[in-house]
Protein backbone atom coordinates (compact mmCIF):
# COMPACT_ATOMS: atom_id res chain seq x y z
CA UNK A 1 0.00 0.00 0.00
CA UNK A 2 1.59 3.07 -1.04
CA UNK A 3 1.89 6.66 1.38
CA UNK A 4 -0.17 9.30 0.42
CA UNK A 5 1.16 12.72 -0.32
CA UNK A 6 -1.19 13.83 2.79
CA UNK A 7 0.60 11.00 4.85
CA UNK A 8 4.08 12.49 4.09
CA UNK A 9 3.76 15.75 4.72
CA UNK A 10 2.26 14.84 8.16
CA UNK A 11 4.92 12.59 9.01
CA UNK A 12 7.96 15.24 7.84
CA UNK A 13 5.99 17.68 9.77
CA UNK A 14 5.76 15.51 13.03
CA UNK A 15 9.39 14.52 12.61
CA UNK A 16 10.03 18.20 12.29
CA UNK A 17 8.30 19.17 15.19
CA UNK A 18 9.80 16.58 17.71
CA UNK A 19 13.01 17.72 16.39
CA UNK A 20 12.82 21.12 17.06
CA UNK A 21 11.38 20.05 20.62
CA UNK A 22 14.42 18.12 21.10
CA UNK A 23 16.83 20.90 19.81
CA UNK A 24 14.91 23.30 21.92
CA UNK A 25 15.34 21.01 25.53
CA UNK A 26 18.97 20.25 24.24
CA UNK A 27 19.80 23.83 24.13
CA UNK A 28 18.33 24.52 27.20
CA UNK A 29 20.01 21.76 28.96
CA UNK A 30 23.32 22.93 27.95
CA UNK A 31 22.37 26.55 28.74
CA UNK A 32 21.48 25.74 32.50
CA UNK A 33 24.74 23.42 32.66
CA UNK A 34 26.94 26.40 31.67
CA UNK A 35 24.80 28.70 34.31
CA UNK A 36 25.41 26.40 37.06
CA UNK A 37 28.50 24.36 36.32
CA UNK A 38 30.72 27.04 38.22
CA UNK A 39 28.15 27.75 41.68
CA UNK A 40 28.65 23.92 42.00
CA UNK A 41 31.84 23.49 41.73
CA UNK A 42 32.25 26.60 44.11
CA UNK A 43 29.78 24.85 46.25
CA UNK A 44 31.62 21.71 45.85
CA UNK A 45 35.36 23.08 46.56
CA UNK A 46 34.05 24.74 50.07
CA UNK A 47 32.58 21.73 51.26
CA UNK A 48 35.64 19.36 50.31
CA UNK A 49 37.64 22.69 51.99
CA UNK A 50 35.21 22.05 55.07
CA UNK A 51 35.70 18.72 55.47
CA UNK A 52 39.65 18.97 55.44
CA UNK A 53 39.18 22.00 58.42
CA UNK A 54 37.09 19.72 60.31
CA UNK A 55 39.71 17.29 61.27
CA UNK A 56 42.05 20.35 62.21
CA UNK A 57 39.66 21.95 64.54
CA UNK A 58 40.06 21.86 68.29
CA UNK A 59 37.35 21.93 71.11
CA UNK A 60 37.30 25.37 72.90
CA UNK A 61 36.29 26.43 76.51
CA UNK A 62 32.91 26.32 75.58
CA UNK A 63 33.26 22.88 74.47
CA UNK A 64 32.47 23.34 71.28
CA UNK A 65 35.07 22.43 68.10
CA UNK A 66 36.86 25.58 66.54
CA UNK A 67 38.81 26.48 64.13
CA UNK A 68 42.25 27.58 66.04
CA UNK A 69 44.32 27.55 63.10
CA UNK A 70 43.52 28.91 59.48
CA UNK A 71 44.52 26.38 56.66
CA UNK A 72 44.14 26.28 53.25
CA UNK A 73 44.34 22.57 51.25
CA UNK A 74 46.04 21.72 48.37
CA UNK A 75 45.14 18.17 47.01
CA UNK A 76 48.10 15.88 45.96
CA UNK A 77 48.65 12.81 44.24
CA UNK A 78 48.25 9.64 46.43
CA UNK A 79 51.72 7.64 46.50
CA UNK A 80 51.42 4.25 44.04
CA UNK A 81 54.34 3.28 46.01
CA UNK A 82 53.16 3.67 49.43
CA UNK A 83 50.02 2.13 48.91
CA UNK A 84 52.07 -0.75 47.82
CA UNK A 85 54.04 -0.66 50.90
CA UNK A 86 51.20 -0.48 52.60
CA UNK A 87 49.94 -3.63 51.00
CA UNK A 88 52.58 -5.25 51.59
CA UNK A 89 52.92 -5.07 55.16
CA UNK A 90 49.29 -5.95 55.25
CA UNK A 91 47.54 -3.42 55.24
CA UNK A 92 44.51 -4.52 53.50
CA UNK A 93 41.52 -3.58 54.95
CA UNK A 94 41.23 -0.08 54.09
CA UNK A 95 42.69 2.08 51.69
CA UNK A 96 43.98 5.64 51.24
CA UNK A 97 42.57 7.61 48.18
CA UNK A 98 42.89 11.42 48.93
CA UNK A 99 45.83 13.29 50.55
CA UNK A 100 46.14 17.12 51.07
CA UNK A 101 48.59 19.28 52.39
CA UNK A 102 47.25 21.58 55.00
CA UNK A 103 49.31 25.18 55.10
CA UNK A 104 49.45 28.17 57.35
CA UNK A 105 48.84 31.24 56.28
CA UNK A 106 52.76 31.83 55.96
CA UNK A 107 52.54 28.67 53.50
CA UNK A 108 54.24 26.74 55.43
CA UNK A 109 53.14 23.27 55.68
CA UNK A 110 50.99 22.10 58.87
CA UNK A 111 50.28 18.50 58.18
CA UNK A 112 48.25 16.52 55.67
CA UNK A 113 44.41 15.33 55.57
CA UNK A 114 44.46 11.92 54.40
CA UNK A 115 40.86 9.94 53.10
CA UNK A 116 41.11 6.76 54.14
CA UNK A 117 38.26 4.31 53.02
CA UNK A 118 37.70 1.02 55.02
CA UNK A 119 36.75 -1.67 53.40
CA UNK A 120 35.58 -4.19 56.27
CA UNK A 121 32.44 -1.67 57.63
CA UNK A 122 29.29 -4.69 58.65
CA UNK A 123 27.58 -2.65 56.07
CA UNK A 124 29.77 -1.48 53.50
CA UNK A 125 32.71 0.47 52.93
CA UNK A 126 33.29 3.64 55.49
CA UNK A 127 35.65 7.18 54.16
CA UNK A 128 36.74 9.61 56.24
CA UNK A 129 38.95 12.14 56.48
CA UNK A 130 41.85 12.25 58.78
CA UNK A 131 43.97 15.00 59.59
CA UNK A 132 47.59 14.66 61.29
CA UNK A 133 50.27 17.68 61.93
CA UNK A 134 53.93 17.10 60.70
CA UNK A 135 54.65 16.18 64.33
CA UNK A 136 52.62 13.25 64.29
CA UNK A 137 49.66 14.22 66.16
CA UNK A 138 46.51 13.23 65.10
CA UNK A 139 43.91 15.89 65.40
CA UNK A 140 40.44 14.40 64.66
CA UNK A 141 38.87 12.10 62.18
CA UNK A 142 35.51 13.39 60.12
CA UNK A 143 33.72 10.47 58.76
CA UNK A 144 32.41 10.90 55.25
CA UNK A 145 30.44 7.96 54.37
CA UNK A 146 28.64 5.28 56.34
CA UNK A 147 26.18 2.79 56.40
CA UNK A 148 26.26 0.81 59.25
CA UNK A 149 23.20 -0.60 61.45
CA UNK A 150 21.08 2.26 63.01
CA UNK A 151 21.89 2.33 66.63
CA UNK A 152 24.86 0.36 66.61
CA UNK A 153 27.84 1.01 63.91
CA UNK A 154 26.21 4.26 63.22
CA UNK A 155 27.32 5.76 66.61
CA UNK A 156 30.43 5.62 65.26
CA UNK A 157 30.26 9.41 64.93
CA UNK A 158 29.71 9.66 68.52
CA UNK A 159 31.53 6.91 70.11
CA UNK A 160 34.83 6.58 67.98
CA UNK A 161 35.22 10.19 66.48
CA UNK A 162 35.95 11.96 69.73
CA UNK A 163 38.31 9.36 70.39
CA UNK A 164 40.75 10.10 67.77
CA UNK A 165 40.82 13.61 68.80
CA UNK A 166 44.30 15.24 69.32
CA UNK A 167 45.90 12.00 70.44
CA UNK A 168 49.75 10.26 69.64
CA UNK A 169 49.67 9.04 66.08
CA UNK A 170 50.34 5.16 66.97
CA UNK A 171 48.89 1.83 66.48
CA UNK A 172 45.54 1.45 67.53
CA UNK A 173 43.60 -1.16 68.95
CA UNK A 174 39.79 -1.67 70.19
CA UNK A 175 39.32 -3.07 73.37
CA UNK A 176 35.64 -4.13 74.88
CA UNK A 177 36.33 -3.10 78.40
CA UNK A 178 37.20 0.46 78.35
CA UNK A 179 40.76 2.13 77.37
CA UNK A 180 43.29 2.33 79.78
CA UNK A 181 46.54 3.11 77.49
CA UNK A 182 47.01 5.53 74.62
CA UNK A 183 46.96 2.98 71.78
CA UNK A 184 43.32 1.91 73.20
CA UNK A 185 39.92 2.84 71.21
CA UNK A 186 36.81 1.94 73.06
CA UNK A 187 34.62 0.25 71.29
CA UNK A 188 31.13 0.90 69.82
CA UNK A 189 28.66 -1.43 72.24
CA UNK A 190 27.30 -4.48 70.09
CA UNK A 191 29.18 -3.17 66.93
CA UNK A 192 32.89 -4.36 67.17
CA UNK A 193 33.03 -4.73 63.45
CA UNK A 194 32.30 -1.34 62.73
CA UNK A 195 35.03 0.03 65.68
CA UNK A 196 37.66 -2.36 64.20
CA UNK A 197 36.99 -1.05 60.60
CA UNK A 198 37.28 2.43 61.51
CA UNK A 199 40.27 1.86 63.28
CA UNK A 200 42.09 -0.27 61.28
CA UNK A 201 41.18 2.47 58.45
CA UNK A 202 42.94 5.12 60.54
CA UNK A 203 45.92 2.66 61.32
CA UNK A 204 46.01 2.33 57.78
CA UNK A 205 45.80 6.70 57.45
CA UNK A 206 48.71 6.92 60.16
CA UNK A 207 51.05 4.30 58.54
CA UNK A 208 50.98 6.11 55.46
CA UNK A 209 51.30 9.37 56.53
CA UNK A 210 54.50 7.99 58.59
CA UNK A 211 56.10 7.22 55.36
CA UNK A 212 55.19 10.27 53.71
CA UNK A 213 56.20 12.36 56.43
CA UNK A 214 59.61 10.57 56.56
CA UNK A 215 60.01 11.07 52.80
CA UNK A 216 59.49 7.68 52.02
CA UNK A 217 59.25 5.97 48.33
CA UNK A 218 59.57 9.50 46.85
Amino acid sequence: MSMSKEDLIRIIKDTAVIFGITLVAGLGLGFVYELTKEPIATQEAQAQADACAEVFKEINEAGVLDTVEELTFNPIEVNPAISEQLKNEDYNVAYVDSVYEAKKADGSLYGYVIGVTSTSGYGGNISFYMGVTLDSTLKGVSILSISETPGLGMNAEKVLVPQFRNRKLEEYKVVKTGAVSSDEIDAITSATITSNAVTNGVNTGARYFTILNEGGNE
